[in-house]
């Protein structure tokens, strides 16, 4: 920590270009721990409660106060604020940068003060609201607001947390509150199942049955969890020289300059919440359907970051370059190369996971309470979405561009359009097809799909893409290397599958040597098909391994 706070005296220009590509991998590399713990932390959860009517109540619980948080405090409040606050910093030197850190702080603590008091009172109309399907079971509505009031605060400490960790990235310091979202799963994980303990004297740890107590237990570790995000972090803070004075000013017009800027971000933020808000609505009405979903789009998440995110992250510093040298041949090229790349990496990823997802579902996540039945709904949540990670993936690619091209408006516009489609493909699925917690899923790939097509075509009318020919000619390759890749999953799971019988390693042995010796299959049926980017990828891997 010492050495990342010695290093925030260099302004942005003296940077030298190594560290910030050593920042970009240490950035990486706590983003891949942070999804890999909060996958422990679910797989612990469910396999304390299983999947149903108090894994539920949680999850919607949750849900409330963490929307709030992706919407305001971890997106667009965190880049609004670190723009000001760099800007500031560099013009007007310390002392008003740490003026503007002291209002803002301020402001927060006042506005989301009363946000959560607010939201502690009327929890019972918010959780109407949200999952009008809880009233079908007995308590759960009653629970889940009980639960909603222990959690609301959760918003305040990471919203804090967030304002922190602009605040050091602006000065160059990556790694630490990179890392404070892995120490956020940490503490909720151990705190929150010694409070279940702890609150739940029925649970024994030979043979632990949780009831209602022990959740709140569990949402005790997790308020715990985000003051040990934000704690993390001041020591850091501290060390730059910031101290906290109370200075609320609801006229100074720097807030108004930091609502300017969030706004943009604001409503295109919230009409993904919408749609998660719509989702959660329908599957209210599925006893354990909210878990099952949960469960599911946590395993879609590792391949939409490691592959969609981080390609986006590397190629947007490319095209901005291109489009402020009026170079959109460039442009159009950077952007093929990234979008055939994430299609390669991402197409055999959703077909592997459609095959294999009950014996990944069943290796993961089936212990404790969490039954064989439960296994296989989730693993029909993870098939259809599946069919949308493709899409989900790309559209992380494609957004950064308008941002580049100075066409915000664009993905918004589009964002807000799917919110109509989302919520009619959700009552066809649910109310016409009866297709249940699956539907859901597959409406939201089905969303994902329309806007990355809205996306591309949009895109299209400004940037050379390429020409169609060649995009079905690649497209029409990787499905024959993708088909093949499902044979040899199918076939060699079903082959493998007896001979491992009950035993958690053998699957997980047998599990691993099928996902790879499929990838082989992939990378060498698309080698003898002539993808560009199977040297490409190959490339990257022995760069990997060369470098350790």
């Amino acid at each position: 920590m010492s050495t990342e706070a010695q290093a925030q005296t260099p302004s942005a220009e003296t940077k030298p270009p190594g560290g910030t590509r050593r920042a970009a991998g240490i950035v990486g590399l706590a983003v891949i721990a942070s999804r890999f713990l909060g996958l422990i932390r679910e797989v612990v959860l469910a396999s304390m409660f299983g999947a149903g009517l108090l894994y539920d109540a949680y999850l919607a619980a949750f849900r409330i106060p963490n929307l709030l948080r992706d919407l305001f405090a971890e997106g667009a409040l965190s880049t609004a604020f670190t723009t000001l606050f760099t800007r500031t910093w560099e013009k007007e030197g310390p002392p008003p940068a740490w003026a503007l850190a002291n209002l803002i702080f301020s402001a927060m603590l006042f506005f989301l003060g009363g946000l959560c008091l607010i939201g502690m009172i009327d929890a019972g109309w918010i959780v109407q609201i949200a999952n009008p399907g809880f009233h079908h079971v007995a308590g759960k509505f009653e629970l889940t607001v009980t639960l909603t009031r222990i959690l609301f605060p959760f918003i305040l400490f990471v919203s804090l947390a967030a304002v922190v960790m602009g605040i050091l990235n602006a000065r160059f310091i990556f790694g630490l509150p990179a890392s404070a979202s892995t120490v956020f799963n940490i503490v909720s994980v151990i705190a929150g199942v010694s409070g279940a303990f702890l609150f739940d004297p029925q649970a024994d740890w030979r043979h632990p049955h949780f009831g209602q107590p022990a959740l709140y237990g569990v949402c005790a570790g997790v308020l715990l969890g985000g003051l040990a995000q934000l704690g993390f972090q001041l020591p850091a803070l501290w060390k730059l020289g910031f101290r906290f004075r109370w200075h609320l000013d609801l006229n100074d017009t720097r807030l108004r300059e930091v609502w300017q800027l969030m706004w943009p971000s604001v409503i295109a933020g919230a009409a993904v919440q919408v749609n998660v808000l719509v989702n959660s609505i329908f599957a209210s009405e599925i006893n354990g359907g909210q878990s099952w979903l949960a469960c599911a789009f946590r395993l879609m998440q590792f391949p939409i970051g490691v592959f969609g995110v981080s390609i986006a992250t590397t190629m947007l510093p490319a095209v901005t370059r291109h489009h402020a040298r009026n170079d959109l041949a460039a442009f159009g090229k950077t952007l093929r190369q990234s979008l055939r790349l994430v299609l390669f990496l991402t197409i055999p990823a959703a077909v592997g996971l459609a095959v294999l997802a009950e014996p990944i579902i069943g290796l993961i996540y089936q212990h404790g309470n969490f039954s064989a039945h439960d296994t296989a709904q989730t693993a029909f949540a993870l098939q259809a979405y599946a069919i949308g990670l493709a899409g989900y993936a790309a559209i992380k690619v494609i957004v950064p561009c308008f941002y580049a091209l100075g066409l915000p408006q664009t993905p918004l516009r589009i964002s807000l359009f799917g919110i109509g489609i989302n919520f009619a493909l959700n009552f066809t699925a649910m109310r016409l097809l009866h297709l249940g917690h699956a539907g859901l899923a597959l409406t939201t790939s089905c969303v994902a799909l329309v806007n990355f097509v809205q996306l591309y075509i949009a895109l299209a009318r400004r940037i050379d893409t390429g020409h169609h020919h060649e995009w079905f000619s690649f497209l029409a390759r990787l499905a024959i290397a993708a088909d093949l890749l499902a044979l040899a999953a199918w076939f060699l799971n079903r082959m493998t599958l007896p001979w491992a019988g009950h035993s958690l390693f053998l699957r997980a042995l047998v599990l691993l040597a099928v996902i790879g010796v499929s990838g082989a299959v992939y990378l060498g049926a698309a080698l003898l098909l002539h993808v560009e980017e199977t040297h490409e990828a190959w490339g990257i891997l022995k760069r990997k391994l060369g470098r350790k």
